[in-house]
């Protein structure tokens, strides 16, 4: 069984950063799983996972990932696997086009996951995207919002959905330590209250309302902001503009988030939409309060397990934080039940339903 998982590229982010986690494990399950990247730029999770040095990582070498002649170029790995699994625009486009006109009997999976994109408001997409879907054996939906989203939107018959929940390395949590708080940045002191937001920097991610509620909040809340992207000049304006520069840490891409979020005390994640964010179950492995946005694919997590707002609305992210700061029982609380949800995300159980698809569709 030879599987070869097909993405854009592995700059930050929530499908990326699955792929670092689970290729490694599907090969130590005697899975054996390969990597093709449409861009090969040498970003911090793909030095990782060369690093782990077991599995082949191929390139197409592409200067543009929306171009079609990627298409072209994805042909020849049809005809070395029995199976790609796909995820993301436009890694989903080029490889069902690859398989139409190879005529390849290689069977395909894409994993959806987000609950909304810019092709769901576009007319004309959203005609392709039905025939696009239907091109695949199986579409993997990491939350049953996002299978109901896709019954609507593609119209696919309930069969060719299956659900399979993202994890994380529990494990790795576990044995993570926090680290004073001048480690993480210089400028920050121990007695400070530290929000960490660990997200690309994305119109979807909206770090902006988190950095405007700093606004409303003692001046001893500072914000560490991980990632990159290309709003990230646009934040540090903003930062600027609200005089906050002394409160707003940018760590960019960083691979010890469970080590930072352990050293920090509240995470957020404020959201516009999503499909099942990590960082939710990764700041409920840390142990620590979560406080996100009321939007699909996160009220899901939270909801019972951490604390939500309005999405967009600063004064309320702000208010719902106060709370914490003030009583101590209600934090531990917060971080006591979201702990013990994170264990029903082991990274293992997703790698395992995974095999278990790729070995029904493979009989």
């Amino acid at each position: 069984m030879k599987i070869l998982h097909v993405i854009n590229n592995m700059v930050t982010g929530g499908a990326e950063k699955l792929l670092l986690d689970t290729i490694p494990l599907f090969n130590v399950k005697n899975c054996q799983v390969d990597l093709l990247l449409i861009d090969g730029t040498d970003y911090p999770y793909l030095k990782k996972l060369k690093e782990f040095n077991n599995c082949n990582i191929y390139y197409l070498n592409s200067k543009n990932i929306y171009s079609p002649l990627n298409i072209f170029r994805i042909i020849p790995f049809l005809r070395k696997y029995d199976l790609l699994h796909v995820h993301l625009f436009p890694a989903q486009y080029w490889v069902a086009f690859a398989k139409l006109i190879s005529f390849s009997n290689t069977k395909l999976v894409f994993t959806e996951h987000s609950t909304s994109n810019r092709r769901m408001e576009n007319r004309l997409f959203r005609l392709i995207d039905k025939q696009i879907y239907k091109i695949y054996h199986k579409v993997v939906c990491i939350s049953s919002e996002i299978k109901k989203v896709l019954m609507l939107h593609a119209n696919l018959n309930e069969s060719k959905l299956v659900i399979v929940e993202n994890g994380i390395n529990l494990d790795l949590f576990n044995r993570s330590a926090a680290i004073k708080k001048n480690s993480i940045d210089k400028n920050l002191c121990d007695n400070d209250i530290v929000l960490i937001q660990v997200a690309g920097f994305r119109y979807q991610k909206d770090q902006v309302t988190t950095v405007k509620s700093l606004q409303y909040l003692p001046i001893n809340v500072k914000l560490v902001l991980v990632g990159d992207g290309e709003f990230k000049e646009d934040l540090k304006k903003l930062v600027d503009d609200l005089n906050l520069i002394d409160r707003v840490f940018f760590l960019g891409i960083r691979l010890d988030v469970p080590v930072l979020m352990k050293s920090s005390d509240i995470v957020v994640i404020s959201s516009h939409w999503e499909g099942m964010p990590l960082s939710v179950i990764e700041g409920m492995a840390a142990k620590k309060p979560v406080v996100a946005s009321n939007v699909a694919g996160v009220t899901q997590l939270v909801d019972g397990f951490g604390i939500l707002f309005e999405k967009g609305n600063e004064i309320e992210l702000a208010e719902k934080i106060k709370t914490l700061l003030v009583d101590d029982i209600y934090y531990r609380k917060i971080a006591e039940r979201g702990f013990e949800r994170a264990k029903k995300y082991d990274i293992n159980c997703m790698v395992d339903q995974q095999i278990n698809l790729y070995k029904e569709l493979l009989k």
